[in-house]
């Protein structure tokens, strides 16, 4: 096992690092924040030029081909740079489950369409609950004729007010096993009997609430088994845990490499506050804890990549970086200081992402459960 990176994985990492540096500035994230869509066309269709929408596509459906551990890169950068938009809803949560479960035709249909930019997808998948247990899905379909009839409702469903599509999972067999009777289903956004209503949180990140009233789904659209569902799921949920570490990475490199920065610059009784003690110390704890980060995340990633067991790994590296992600904002801001609590400095904006994030796909809780489950606790 090496997880060094390969030249064309720093090439592609330089690269991304360049652009989310020229192209999207934090007065664009301000912006995009204050913007209902959320996200800018403009950096969307670039995105998709440099490849990136579809780089974990295969090349016969217009893709890179890439690996998950190059997606695990990229979402470094995006986290890095604070991106805002529907890459993660549409690469991570739409791309991949299409990959594993689609039919030939939803692979033909889709996925070329994901990668040119042409289509924005979400995942309407938690409910009043928030759990990502099988218990947690209640919504319901029935079949009529050749479609399916659902009704329920989804909550926390990330650019579901932007998506063409989204890959809604619901109960088709009532009388069963929480984990039985779950299929997933590809269902146009703009359907009639749709109601998406914006949720306001603390990262503004674009979270709604998808309320179905007998929306009427052709047959065809049904992704997977027919009460085969969770499996895809529980997969993805891993997929997205790791791509959601690694987008927290990015972020708590931005704010331990700005604090260090600051401490080398801000003068206090005659010298730079990084010449103290007490800054010197919190820098090096953050700086060990977001190694320490970034190297379960890698070692997971590489897991899931591999197609190994990989629970254990997900969510011990899930529940680190939560906390190492909240941690070290937190000490960032208080090394700025007074300025680093003010909506004007950029450290807020990593401050208010390192909470929302923690609670995606797994808070610690919820991972510190299934790390003692997988020891057979």
């Amino acid at each position: 096992m090496n997880l060094d990176l390969t030249e064309e994985q720093q090439l592609l990492q330089k690269t991304a690092r360049d652009f989310f540096e020229k192209e999207f500035p934090k007065s664009l994230v301000r912006q995009m924040e204050e913007d209902p869509a959320g996200y800018s066309p403009d950096i969307w269709k670039k995105m998709a030029e440099l490849g990136w929408l579809g780089l974990v596509i295969p090349e016969e459906y217009g893709g890179a081909g890439l690996g998950f551990m190059d997606l695990i890169i990229l979402m470094e950068e995006m986290g890095r740079g604070c991106l805002m938009g529907p890459y993660f809803s549409t690469v991570v949560l739409g791309a991949l489950p299409i990959l594993a479960a689609g039919s030939d035709g939803q692979k033909a249909e889709f996925l070329p369409r994901i990668a040119r930019g042409d289509l924005i997808l979400a995942l309407a998948l938690t409910e009043a609950s928030a759990t990502y247990e099988p218990s947690g899905i209640a919504a319901g379909a029935v079949r009529k004729g050749d479609t399916y009839i659902i009704n329920g409702t989804k909550l926390f469903v990330h650019d579901a007010h932007i998506a063409d599509y989204l890959i809604t999972a619901v109960r088709t067999k009532i009388w069963s096993r929480p984990e039985e009777g779950i299929s997933l289903f590809l269902v146009p956004a703009k359907s009639p009997g749709i109601t998406i209503t914006p949720l306001q949180t603390i990262a503004t990140d674009k979270q709604n609430e998808v309320a179905f009233e007998n929306v009427a789904v052709p047959a065809t659209n049904l992704l997977g088994p027919l009460d085969g569902g969770w499996p895809i799921i529980d997969r993805l949920l891993d997929q997205a845990a790791i791509a959601k570490c690694a987008e927290m990475n990015g972020g708590c490199d931005w704010a331990v490499e700005a604090s260090v920065a600051y401490a080398k610059e801000r003068v206090q009784y005659g010298h730079p506050i990084g010449a103290y003690g007490p800054i010197q110390h919190y820098l090096a704890d953050m700086w060990a804890f977001s190694g320490m980060a970034k190297r379960l995340t890698y070692y997971a990633a590489w897991t899931v990549d591999q197609g190994l067991p990989c629970k254990a790994e997900v969510a011990k590296a899930k529940a680190w970086v939560n906390e190492t992600y909240k941690h070290c904002t937190r000490m960032a801001v208080q090394i700025h200081g007074g300025i680093g609590t003010t909506l004007d400095h950029d450290i807020g904006l990593y401050y208010r992402r390192a909470r929302q994030a923690a609670l995606l796909f797994g808070d610690t809780e919820y991972s510190y459960r299934k790390v003692a489950r997988e020891m057979g606790l």
